[in-house]
């Protein structure tokens, strides 16, 4: 890395991005690569008390859907961390934010609004313990189908305890008061982040959460654009700092 490009990384974010080093990304398309990150769902939801008494219902229909991006998170060969992220247009509408509160989703997207809605976020509470810094890394899926779809906002469908967290990461605000859901036994709230004043805020915040475009399209592209579909993705994130050093 350049003098300038280290100049910009320090305290937390270098210990992050030394982390994100040995961190690789890969895409859950397959039966056997779901059947993973179910367990690593019954593991991070049960540490939480989420996990459901019926298993089959750590792996829903919205898993499958054409706008749906399940990616798993590796470290040292073994799936750590996942998450699933939408695509949500006007024309594909399929996501977590839309089911719960359509009444404030559909108009935006009749509007003509874009957006990821980033959900089903799990880390082993393991490997969690030992590395922080894990979630910041899985978050970083969000980013990325941000940047690469180009949508308007970032969802954020949470817990009131998460609120602090993607307030001070994202500078996340509330679409809607909080809402009591019987299947969680909570209230949920509905955030979002303007990725047209923000994304830039982040990253020059959270450099670790930048990436060149090549990952971002080996990430999101069809697999029928990619000549060689890869098994592992490696960040990039430094590339993408240096090169706007």
């Amino acid at each position: 890395m350049s003098n300038a490009a280290q100049a910009k990384v320090s305290g937390f974010s270098a210990g992050v991005m030394r982390f994100l080093e040995s961190i690789e990304y890969r895409r859950v398309d397959n039966a056997d690569d779901l059947e993973d990150v179910a367990r690593i769902r019954y593991k991070a939801f049960t540490m939480v008390g989420l996990a459901p008494q019926n298993g089959s219902l750590l792996i829903d229909d919205l898993d499958f859907k054409p706008n749906a991006h399940v990616m798993g998170i590796f470290f040292d060969e073994q799936l750590v961390s996942t998450i699933r992220v939408h695509h949500v247009t006007p024309a594909e509408r399929d996501s977590v934010a839309v089911s719960h509160f359509p009444d404030i989703m559909n108009p935006l997207l009749d509007a003509g609004q874009t957006f990821i809605d980033p959900v089903r976020f799990a880390a082993d509470p393991d490997i969690m313990r030992e590395y922080p810094a894990l979630p910041y890394l899985t978050l970083r899926v969000a980013t990325m189908a941000t940047d690469y779809f180009k949508t308007d906002y970032c969802l954020s469908v949470i817990k009131p305890n998460h609120r602090a967290f993607y307030k001070r990461v994202f500078n996340s605000h509330p679409l809607v008061e909080p809402r009591y859901f019987e299947k969680y036994d909570s209230n949920i709230e509905l955030h979002a982040s303007n990725a047209h004043v923000e994304l830039q805020k982040i990253y020059d915040r959270f450099p670790f959460f930048n990436s060149q475009l090549c990952e971002r399209r080996l990430m999101f592209a069809p697999r029928q654009e990619l000549l060689m579909p890869p098994l592992t993705i490696r960040p990039t994130a430094r590339y993408a700092l240096q090169q706007a050093s």
